[in-house]
Order: structure tokens, then C-alpha cells, then sequence
């Protein structure tokens, strides 16, 4: 792929964004996937995602990146319920100094790595706790275009947040 840009990347978080929460448990539907766990250790929110989430996250115009503290264990717990294949994964740094001034900074702790990880690429973040203090960093140091896309949790995501990013996403060619 030499010469030509690399896709944008989509640094996507799953608690919120795939697997809606705070809302009372009886408004979200179960989805069955027939890879439901056996084990009665299995997180029951597994449930609450929608298998519609896979297709329409592929048929995006970019590279998804698991954005998660699920890590690695989004490919193995998550990918497959949704139908996406092993996707990157942003692995957090161990807790440092810094990490104490940008919460009394108000600064979301995964800011910074996701600036970093991004390398100067353009780059969608989909999260639940995204605020204004984290656009006005990354618009001050990332040299890149970047939408940081916050999602309802009690809803997760919507048509109108896919319809949005991909409206993003092709202004960008």
C-alpha cells in the first residue's frame, strides 16, 4: 500500500457505545447470536449486543480499533457476537503523574493515547464520556482532522451516530 493514505481510524469503546447501560434492564432487548456463554461467569450484559453492530462498523469507511478496557478480550468476547474479525487494540499505559493532571484538568485518561496511537492520522473516537476538554485538546495537538463522537449510553449507538460518522468520515476524501 505504498503511496496511498492509510484509512482514518475509528477508536471504538464498548461499554456504551456496543453495550448500552443505565437505563432500566427491561428497556433493552436481548439479542441471541448462538455464541451466548455457557459458563455462568459470562458477563450478562453480552446480551445486550446488537449483532447489527458488526456490519455496519465494517462497512465504514476506516480502520476500527478496539478503544476499550476490554483490550484484547474485545476480540475474543465481542468481535465475534458482532461479526467483525480481530481488530487492533489500543493497550493503556500503566498509570502515571500526568494521569492525576488531566483529571483535575478534566481530560478523559484516554486522550492522550489515543493522540499518540493515532500518529498523526486522521481519526473518529467513539465513547460515551467524551467531553469538551478532550476536543479542545486533540484539536490543539493532534495535526490531524479527528471527531470525537459521544454516544448515549443508555441508547448506545444509534442511526443517527453511524449516519454521522460516516458523514464525517467522507468529507474527509
Amino acid at each position: 500500500m505504498t503511496g496511498s493514505p492509510q484509512r482514518p481510524l475509528l477508536f471504538l469503546d464498548v461499554d456504551g457505545p456496543l453495550i448500552p447501560f443505565g437505563a432500566a434492564p427491561e428497556q433493552y432487548p436481548a439479542h441471541a447470536t448462538g455464541l451466548e456463554p455457557l459458563d455462568a461467569d459470562a458477563n450478562p450484559l453480552l446480551a445486550r449486543l446488537d449483532p447489527e453492530h458488526g456490519p455496519r462498523l465494517a462497512a465504514l469507511s476506516c480502520e476500527v480499533v478496539w478503544a476499550t478496557t476490554w483490550m484484547a478480550d474485545a476480540n475474543e468476547c465481542i468481535a465475534p457476537r458482532i461479526g467483525l474479525p480481530q481488530l487492533p487494540v489500543v493497550v493503556w499505559p500503566e498509570p502515571s503523574d500526568i494521569d492525576d493532571q488531566d483529571e483535575r484538568n478534566e481530560l478523559h485518561w484516554k486522550t492522550r493515547t489515543l493522540v499518540e496511537w493515532a500518529a498523526g492520522r486522521p481519526f473518529v473516537w467513539v465513547d460515551d464520556e467524551i467531553t469538551d476538554t478532550d476536543r479542545a485538546w486533540v484539536t490543539a495537538h493532534h495535526p490531524a482532522n479527528a471527531l470525537l463522537h459521544r454516544v448515549d449510553p443508555r441508547r448506545g449507538l444509534t442511526d443517527h451516530d453511524y449516519a454521522a460518522i460516516d458523514s464525517w468520515l467522507r468529507r474527509l476524501f
